[in-house]
């Protein structure tokens, strides 16, 4: 008998039990489909109506009503919403973005296209986004736009970033493509910038498929994008300055909208919600039972209050490594693995230490693409930077298991994964190699179906 429950509290990465045992079935299959989801693609298939726009404006009509904003662009990816809302803006040759350094790289990457550049600050240790107090010593008379990202569902601070860009006459650009149906103070995201853009791609948490969507209630700015990479609608233009330039596209992009995704989308509006509380049920339910657990703390706002993380896409919690002697992120990650559970260390890596941001030339113009578009006095010394926060997080977050049901007993077999791990830490020191330098990654979190759960 005690043998058997020395084995059972054994740590799984030394020999014991797994602490996860149970089916998971359908805990991770994302997103959800339906009947009514194959039946509208299905629909659309038959009609050969792939390559239409009719329903992906109905698509856009229906998200911007249920968003309470007056325009809805869909665009074929997030990427592409992200760069028809810097052209809406009239974002342009030698002008700067403030965005954060750390992100998914679409975030700052356009910016480029339209001869733009990046001007990247430090997260805030806390929510992971973009530090206020970081922004405005960075302000310059080159500036136009805040770029906000609401980073793996956390609301960032929308007051203090409002405050900025008012100050300074500053547009403010929403990147939501990680906290769709997120509350801050009670107020959803994406309705607080100029322009907001979301990507809709399998992954996220309102997946529609391969897909991205603008909103605004500038209707230049609407205009402007429509102008820019969606010619077979130049119907739409009324503004007399844009009037003699439709017909073509004038970005030279083509940025529609599949309309099987926006089949699916428009069934998944109507499913969301409920969809997104089953999440949020889930998610605290497992947060709630790690609360106390030494050496990790979940990254949400406070529970019962009008800040919330809508789906919960890619869910993080906080890793003290001090409170474990010095228990590397990376030992820690695998002995939770192998008792079963997911544990995925770090997270996006920073971008304004990668060569694309301080080296390349993209385009060959002799010099960094960085600052290729500013005047000859522009020095790449002056944009690099360190920012302590950024270059650190990696070794001090980790990705838990994202459920998409609240079932008690799958997710109590996830949460004693970790208790086990942290209970015994100890006897993971001797053999901890550290290995923490390689964590994190620029284009995905995940790299395998289990992995993105």
């Amino acid at each position: 008998m005690a043998r058997e429950a020395e084995t059972k509290n054994k740590l799984a990465l030394l020999g014991g039990e797994k602490a996860v045992k149970s089916d998971q079935a359908d805990m991770f299959t994302w997103p959800i489909v339906t009947e009514r989801h194959e039946k509208a693609v299905l629909d659309v298939l038959r009609a050969g109506q792939m390559s239409g726009f009719e329903l992906t404006k109905e698509f856009e009509k229906k998200y911007a009503q249920m968003l309470g904003r007056k325009y809805g662009l869909a665009y074929h990816n997030g990427t592409a919403a992200i760069l028809g809302a810097m052209y809406g803006l009239g974002i342009g040759v030698g002008d700067e973005i403030i965005v954060p350094s750390l992100t998914y790289w679409a975030t700052a990457a356009p910016a480029y296209t339209l001869g733009a550049t990046p001007v990247f600050a430090d997260v805030d240790p806390d929510t992971i986004c973009i530090d206020p107090k970081d922004i405005e010593h960075r302000i310059t008379p080159r500036t136009k736009a805040i770029m906000v990202v609401h980073y793996a569902g956390m609301p960032a601070d929308m007051d203090a970033i409002e405050k900025i860009a008012a100050k300074h006459n500053l547009k403010i650009i929403e990147d939501c493509s990680h906290a769709h149906g997120a509350l801050y103070k009670g107020k959803e995201i994406g309705t607080f910038g100029d322009t907001a853009a979301f990507s809709l791609m399998t992954g996220k948490s309102l997946a529609v498929g391969e897909a991205g969507i603008l909103f605004t209630d500038d209707r230049q700015v609407y205009e402007r994008a429509l102008l820019f990479g969606h010619y077979i609608r130049h119907d739409e233009i009324t503004l007399p300055e844009l009037k003699p330039f439709v017909g073509l596209p004038c970005g030279g992009y083509k940025h529609r909208m599949h309309q099987l995704s926006s089949a699916f989308g428009l069934v998944q509006l109507e499913l969301y919600a409920k969809q997104m509380a089953e999440i949020d049920k889930a998610m605290h339910y497992f947060c709630d039972l790690l609360e106390d657990t030494s050496g990790i703390r979940p990254i949400r706002p406070p529970k019962g209050g009008d800040t919330t993380k809508g789906g919960w896409y890619f869910p993080l919690f906080k890793y003290l490594t001090e409170e474990l002697e010095g228990l590397s992120l990376s030992r820690f990650s695998e002995a939770v693995r192998a008792e079963g559970s997911i544990c995925n260390p770090g997270c996006n890596k920073p971008l304004h230490v990668h060569p694309f941001f301080t080296t390349m030339d993209v385009y060959g113009h002799g010099r960094p693409t960085r600052i290729a578009y500013l005047d000859e006095s522009a020095k790449m010394e002056s944009y690099v930077e360190r920012l302590p926060v950024a270059e650190s997080i990696n070794r001090r977050v980790f990705g838990v298991p994202w459920f998409k049901h609240h079932r008690p007993d799958i997710i109590r077999e996830h949460a004693d994964a970790y208790r086990k791990v942290v209970t015994n830490y100890r006897a993971l020191l001797p053999g901890d190699s550290g290995g923490d330098a390689e964590i994190g990654q620029y284009s995905t979190f995940f790299t395998s179906r289990k992995d993105t759960q």
